[in-house]
């Protein structure tokens, strides 16, 4: 077994020599990375968690914070503002900015804190750029601030402290109206003062003396353990609260990443939603428990207005959410009833730097927030093919068997993938010398096919004097430090290990600089890279994890910890740009991500298991990342835990190749799973799967292109398109692809139907393999079979597919579309094609690319140019035009940008009532007509 396989492994490291803790050590690593599924307790609760405790038990009522009006100034760009606490009269500052966009930012600190307290660098792209506030009103009860629009403000309420945005005679968003605002202030330990404490701090010591000694005796406001681990707090007690109430919603998403639904629940009378990148194996289903990543942005959706709640903190962090009926909140005028939802936001340190983007539509939500933190990276063209994946293939000959193996069973992929056993003694940048003892070799073997390979390198590092990466780090000294301020160190797969401190520049510019190809020995071109374990993973550290009282310079990790995945990625991708001078688009996986990580690369939902209740929730997951713009998301096929029936693994590849990032991976102590094992019937319900994944890669890649350029998601709920519709508010078992594919994966043991919901009332779908035309505006009843993949094509648009499938992406480079027109109820249709070279930033760097628009009206369709100042020659041409919904014509003729003019050659289904037109031959790239006589 695999457990008794790692057990010896990790042992046999112990006792050389002997050392008894150390083979403790190995035990809980084992039990704790997930040979077992999760065991709840090793993980905390806010009840666990003292600042979660303290803040929760802060219930909501009057606010012991007023604004002091007279500290008001307002210059162009922000308003400062003091606030005071009355119980303890620690001061804070406030100030507010207007941001272009439509966005708003408030940010609280302690006015004179004793030490600077951690801002969250390298995740807002630029400074926002802010737009003048100005003064509409001012007494003594408060002010009133025009946020542009004539009916738009800030209002801003002095006791008790309390913000309102609102429009007209509408409240959009409050803030502090229940109280809930927090601020531990930084203070003196008082049994460990020093005589020579300056004379400010014995001054606010004094004056909050009796405060001081009430919050004193609170447990574990300056050490708290958990298990068998303690936390030394040196600065005491940082945490901050904030509440935020939404007058007439009912529906929010977001905070990813959680094993739940895609609308968020009520968290009254359970745990709050948590955010703390942790190593979670086969993690609980439905629970607000931490798993790898935190994107603390929360959406709210109704009919009216979508907005968003950006809290940048990387700090643990835990978020209620609560509904009830509220009165007197949607107005200021005159009273009423409206459902409302409150949230509140409470972290371990850092400062209060929120970011209130107001919509008002879906999309102006995801463009405001792109602003922010960027766009999703535009991934080359062979990552969103097919990517197999197995912990761990055993040598190069079993890589050499497995790619012969697809091609044996005609089975398209770009990508194999090694897991850790492929280094030498889990050395990152290294190769095991028995098994991987050519590496180039086998990478030259995968070229020769327009394939690739992604290695893992884990940001953990072995600590081996004997070893070169562990060597630098430490001559450099760019590890992460213990409390007592030497290297830290802890438990991972390579044994005792080194974390290197990768929120250091300097480190990030190093790493960066050993995947070039003199530095990490074996590498080509075609290989990339996948960092796992990026938390960080500490098999014997708290929860999994880092001690929070390690320091990263002159921050703790208790400051930073949900960046530490973020900057590993961000290190690695700028890695893979520089090996190449700049040329080549780099693919990075990681598993734990922050607010940012979309301009690095991709994600995965971690270590699922292979069952049905998991493929399901896969949609959701991913579902709520796209919405905080990490569009390039999957799940790994057939579940990496456990194995999966043959039923279960093909509706999982049904379901993945229809989900943006799509990898097949499975544990080591699991049988073999290559997509030919499952005997011909399965084998042959696969390959359709993949291969449908890629005929739709011109699709694909357009969407990529679009959320690189615009924020808006790849793979998005139906309410972001239909947001109007209640109906879809709470749909998360099919999904949207852009705005023209509807998917309804099967995820039900021995499903027999589905019932699939197609919106827009007025509107057509059409079924995207047996063309048959659907109204919309309703729940559709759909028979399945294993063969069954319910996917629609919205009337009114033209999505491109490459047809003729090969062995790899990269072989399909040259070959024709076929544009399938889907007419709306009033005969029009439109879509996009884009083409570059598919791997470099020439696209954006020189502008060589293609970027079509196809428009169906009035008997004509036309291909135009959407960027006239680009430019790029492609191969391919168009070879047919399938148009849904038609009726047959006396003629089709084509028309050339260079005037020539030809008849065409067609069919007509009358039973789908298809067109399909033949081989129209016209280049790609090329302005041409077709005219149907009717």
């Amino acid at each position: 077994m695999g457990f008794i396989r790692i057990l010896i492994e990790l042992s046999l490291i112990c006792m050389n020599p002997p050392r008894m803790s150390c083979l403790l050590a190995v035990w809980l690593a084992v039990v704790l990375s997930g040979i077992q599924a999760v065991d709840r307790s090793n993980f905390k609760t806010c009840i666990q968690s003292s600042f979660c405790k303290r803040m929760r038990d802060v219930v909501p009522g009057h606010s012991p914070y007023r604004a002091l009006l007279e500290t008001l100034e307002l210059s162009n760009t922000r308003l400062t503002l003091q606030l005071i606490n009355d119980n303890n009269k620690v001061r804070l500052l406030l100030e507010l900015y207007r941001l272009q966009g439509n966005m708003t930012r408030l940010k609280i600190n302690e006015l004179k804190p004793l030490r600077p307290r951690f801002e969250v660098p390298d995740v807002l792209i630029a400074d926002p750029p802010t737009e003048p506030l100005s003064l509409v009103s001012q007494d003594e009860g408060g002010v009133v601030l025009s946020l542009g629009a004539d009916a738009r403000h800030l209002v801003v309420s002095a006791r008790p402290f309390r913000l309102d945005i609102v429009e007209g005679p509408h409240v959009l968003l409050s803030v502090n109206s229940r109280g809930l605002l927090a601020f531990e202030h930084q203070r003196p330990r008082k049994d460990t003062s020093s005589e020579n404490d300056s004379e400010e701090v014995e001054a606010e010591e004094d004056a909050e003396d009796q405060n001081y000694e009430k919050e004193e005796d609170q447990a574990d406001m300056w050490e708290e353990t958990f298990k068998s681990h303690t936390d030394s707090k040196p600065n005491g007690p940082t945490a901050i609260s904030m509440d935020f109430s939404l007058p007439g919603v009912e529906h929010v998403y977001g905070i990813p990443e959680h094993a739940e639904n895609l609308r968020l629940k009520t968290t009254d009378g359970h745990d709050p939603y948590r955010l703390y990148n942790l190593d979670v194996f086969q993690y609980e289903l439905y629970n607000p428990m931490a798993l790898y990543g935190s994107v603390p942005v929360l959406l709210s959706h109704s009919t009216q207005r979508t907005m968003g709640i950006f809290w940048l903190n990387a700090a643990e962090t835990w978020v209620d959410i609560s509904s009830k009926a509220a009165e007197n909140t949607d107005s200021v005028q005159a009273p009423s009833k409206v459902a409302q939802t409150d949230v509140r936001w409470i972290s371990e340190s850092g400062i209060i730097d929120v970011f209130i983007m107001l919509g008002p539509k879906p999309t102006d939500v995801f463009a405001q927030y792109a602003s922010l933190t960027g766009t999703q990276s535009f991934p080359p063209l062979f990552a969103l093919g097919y990517h197999q994946c197995r912990w761990n293939y055993k040598d190069q000959e079993d890589v050499r068997s497995v790619d012969q193996g697809f091609d044996d069973h005609d089975i398209p992929y770009d990508f194999i993938w090694l897991d850790i056993e492929h280094a030498d003694g889990k050395r990152y940048f290294t190769w095991d010398p028995a098994h991987f003892s050519q590496p180039r070799e086998m990478l030259q073997g995968l070229v020769d096919k327009r394939r690739k390979m992604v290695a893992i390198v884990d940001p953990h590092i072995k600590v081996d004097s004997g070893y070169r990466v562990h060597k630098e780090i430490r001559s450099k000294n760019l590890y992460v430090k213990n409390k007592d301020g030497g290297d830290y160190e802890g438990w991972c797969w390579p044994g005792t290990s080194g974390y290197p401190d990768f929120t250091n520049p300097e480190m990030r510019s190093w790493w960066a600089s050993m995947f070039a190809y003199d530095q990490y020995e074996g590498s080509m071109e075609n290989l990339y890279i996948w960092n796992d374990m990026n938390e960080p993973s500490v098999f014997n550290g708290p929860e999994v994890t880092m001690h929070k009282d390690a320091l990263h310079g002159s921050w703790e990790h208790r400051d930073i910890h949900n960046l530490y995945g973020l900057y590993v990625q961000m290190a690695t991708a700028d890695g893979l740009i520089q090996r190449s001078g700049g040329v080549e688009r780099p693919f990075v996986l990681a598993r734990a991500f922050f607010a940012g990580s979309q301009r690095y690369g991709a994600v995965w939902t971690g270590d699922n298991a292979a069952e049905w209740s998991h493929l399901k929730i896969s949609i959701p997951m991913c579902l709520s990342l796209g919405l905080v713009g990490i569009s390039f998301c999957g799940a790994d096929v057939g579940g990496f835990f456990k194995s999966p029936s043959s039923e279960l693994l093909v509706r999982w590849y049904q379901t993945g190749a229809y989900q943006p990032f799509f990898r097949a991976h499975a544990h080591l102590d699991t049988p073999r799973r290559e997509p030919w094992l499952f005997g011909p019937e399965n084998t042959a319900l696969i390959r359709e799967a993949v291969r449908q994944r890629y005929a739709l890669l011109p699709y694909w890649y357009l969407l990529f292109y679009k959320a690189h350029g615009t924020g808006q998601p790849v793979m998005r709920p139906l309410w972001v398109e239909y947001p109007e519709d209640v109906t879809t508010f709470t749909i998360d078992d099919e999904y949207l692809l852009g705005r023209d594919l509807l998917v309804h994966p099967v995820t039900d043991e021995g499903s027999k139907e589905v019932t699939v919901y197609l919106p827009g009332t007025g509107g057509v779908w059409y079924d995207a393999f047996t063309f048959q035309r659907h109204e919309g505006g309703q729940n559709l009843y759909v028979p399945v079979t294993m063969s069954s993949i319910p996917v629609f094509q919205r009337g009114g648009s033209i999505i491109p597919r490459k047809n003729r499938i090969r062995r790899s992406s990269s072989c399909m480079e040259k070959d024709p579309y076929t544009l399938y027109v889907a007419l709306s109820p009033q005969g029009t249709a439109e879509g996009e094609l884009y083409i570059d070279d598919g791997h470099t930033f020439n696209y954006e760097q020189k502008k060589q690319f293609v970027h079509r628009r196809f428009i169906f009206a009035d008997s004509t369709l036309s291909s135009s140019n959407i960027s006239p100042d680009s430019q790029f020659s492609t191969a391919s041409w168009v070879e047919r035009v399938l148009i849904l919904g038609a009726h047959k014509p006396s003629s089709v003729t084509l028309k050339t940008s260079g005037g020539s003019v030809a008849s065409l050659e067609f069919d007509f289904d009358e039973a789908t009532s298809v067109l399909t037109v033949h081989k129209p031959g016209v280049n790609a790239g090329a302005d041409w007509t077709l005219l149907f006589q009717w």
